[in-house]
Formats: structure tokens, C-alpha cells, sequence
């Protein structure tokens, strides 16, 4: 009897002992499993974090791409501008000089009619 019991009490205790290692074993699995969950994880953030870096050099490059064509558009607006200004100028010279030249005829015109004048009136004296 006394070794029958022992013998039961062995078998209990080994019984024990797997379910432990089994139990030890699914720990060990799950938290293999997070690990690699985790790496995922870590590996996906990695992607997005360089898929964003991507996505902001893009942009970057866009708004510097953006601000060249602004700056050249500026630059040629204000050539524009300045021809414009040029013309305008050249224009206003030309009035200007077309204006003096009415101007020195009608004095010339005037200097000759009086000169004219003059001599009428001095044969008119003698």
C-alpha cells in the first residue's frame, strides 16, 4: 500500500512538473510573439516615419520648385515693368523734345513777324 501511494505521489509530482514546462513553454512562445510584434511594429513606424521624411523632402522640393517659379515670375513681371516704365520715359522724352521744338519754331515764327514789323514800321517812318 505504503508504495503504491509513493508511487501515485511520483507520478502526481512528474505530472506537475510537465503541465510547468508546458506553462513555461507558452510563456516563452508569447513572448517571442510580442517580440516579434513588436520588431513589426518598430520596422512599420521605421517605414512610415521614412515614408513621411519622403513625403516632406517631396514637399520641400515642391515649394522650393514653387518659390523659383515665383521668383522668376517676379523677375520677369518686374523686367515688364521696368520696359513699360523705359517706354513711358522714352515716350515723354519724345513729347517733350516734339514740345520744344513747337516751342523754338513759334519763337522763331514770332522773333521773324516782329523783326518783320519792325522794318514795316521804319519804312512807315520814313
Amino acid at each position: 500500500m505504503n508504495v503504491v501511494e509513493r508511487e501515485r505521489e511520483r507520478e502526481r509530482e512528474r505530472e506537475r512538473e510537465r503541465e510547468r514546462e508546458s506553462e513555461r513553454q507558452k510563456k516563452k512562445k508569447k513572448k517571442k510573439k510580442k517580440k516579434k510584434k513588436k520588431k513589426k511594429k518598430k520596422k512599420k513606424k521605421k517605414k512610415r516615419k521614412k515614408k513621411k521624411k519622403k513625403k516632406k523632402k517631396k514637399k520641400k522640393k515642391k515649394k522650393k520648385k514653387k518659390k523659383k517659379k515665383k521668383k522668376k515670375q517676379k523677375k520677369q513681371k518686374k523686367k515688364k515693368k521696368n520696359k513699360k516704365k523705359k517706354k513711358k520715359k522714352k515716350k515723354k522724352k519724345k513729347k517733350k523734345k516734339k514740345k520744344k521744338k513747337k516751342k523754338k519754331k513759334k519763337k522763331k515764327k514770332k522773333k521773324k513777324k516782329t523783326e518783320e514789323q519792325r522794318k514795316t514800321e521804319g519804312e512807315n517812318d520814313k
